[in-house]
């Protein structure tokens, strides 16, 4: 499966992720810079509910990674996943939200069942080296048209 954003020139392959033993999200690990993961607990895209994509803001050294540019998405924005059979799923933004990470609103972003939704997420704000981890969540919301 692909992940494209038309409007970022994001053409990346999609491979599956779960949870890590401390509960966190996982990130993709086949390609991790330039792939994306498919939270496998949930829809996959184009199913009922929440669908959630995750990819990296950055690498180690702070080079760009696949989702660098995700805070430039703004509502009306395409987002297209082409499955694995070759079908075509678009996905159009309606709201970009940024979130500490313990406050983000995670029945939100994975349970939202009213509709077919595809969320983006990636790390947001600046990196805290006691944590390892950033200040903020930052999440394209989409739904498919």
């Amino acid at each position: 499966a692909r992940l494209l954003i038309p409007g970022l020139n994001v053409d990346a392959s999609v491979e599956n992720i779960g949870v890590l033993p401390y509960g966190n999200l996982a990130t993709p690990t086949q390609n991790p810079w330039n792939g994306v993961g498919w939270y496998n607990r949930g829809p996959r895209p184009g199913e009922m509910g929440s669908a959630v994509i995750a990819g990296h803001l950055d690498r180690p050294g702070g080079a760009p990674a696949v989702f660098w540019y995700l805070r430039n998405m703004h509502p009306g924005d395409m987002v297209i996943v082409v499955d694995a059979r070759g079908k075509t799923l678009r996905f159009q933004v309606t709201r970009v939200a940024a979130y500490p990470p313990k406050e983000a609103p995670v029945q939100d972003i994975f349970g939202n069942t009213g509709g077919k939704y595809l969320n983006l997420i990636t790390c947001a704000g600046d990196w805290i080296p006691s944590e390892h981890q950033t200040t903020l969540r930052l999440v394209v919301y989409t739904t498919q048209v």
